[in-house]
């Protein structure tokens, strides 16, 4: 049974608006065997320029769903939040399933009977280009300064000082993010 755990941050979160979350999200347990218990974690947020957020987790044995959208009204991030969702688990439920029986666990994610009537297609990871790169020695601003003049959302670097492999990476609210390697 899937389970919701709502928050709001700068909200209140009213009855009309939980139902309105578990209205939508209950889509999902079509996707589950519900003989487990399942929380879906949800927090709604609403900034000061009246931008409402929807960030939705469903952690699951060894593996965690989640979406999260911000939009000009809530009731819209929920639906987009939900529909992003749903298609993960579409996309990924064939490798995720395949990859917990070769674990020795049960499908995480249940086939309902339209979809198994549906032509399977082919779900693999297909990559279309590989490129190698050498790894120069430089600090983190370097790598940033790199990565924007390439018009990259990430670079990948050796850390001067630690010498290891570190990653940056550009975020969603436009500042950076530091990936390092142990």
């Amino acid at each position: 049974m899937l389970k919701y755990n709502v928050r709001g941050e700068n909200i209140e979160v009213t009855d009309a608006l939980r139902s309105y979350v578990e209205k939508r999200l209950k889509k999902l347990e079509k996707y589950f065997d519900l003989n487990q218990d399942m929380i879906a974690h949800v927090n709604l947020k609403v900034y000061r320029d009246h931008k409402a957020k929807v960030e939705v987790t469903i952690p699951l044995p060894y593996l965690v769903l989640r979406a999260e959208e911000t939009t000009d009204d809530m009731y819209r991030s929920i639906d987009f939040v939900s529909e992003k969702l749903e298609r993960q688990i579409r996309k990924y439920k064939t490798r995720v399933n395949r990859k917990s029986r070769e674990k020795g666990f049960n499908d995480f994610f249940v086939e309902s009977a339209e979809e198994s009537s549906k032509d399977k297609e082919n779900n693999e990871f297909t990559i279309v280009r590989n490129k190698q790169i050498g790894l120069k020695p430089m600090s983190p601003e370097e790598a940033i300064l790199q990565m924007n003049m390439l018009e990259h959302d990430f670079f990948v670097f050796q850390d001067g000082e630690t010498n290891g492999t570190s990653v940056v990476y550009r975020r969603n609210d436009g500042r950076y993010g530091l990936i390092e390697t142990k």
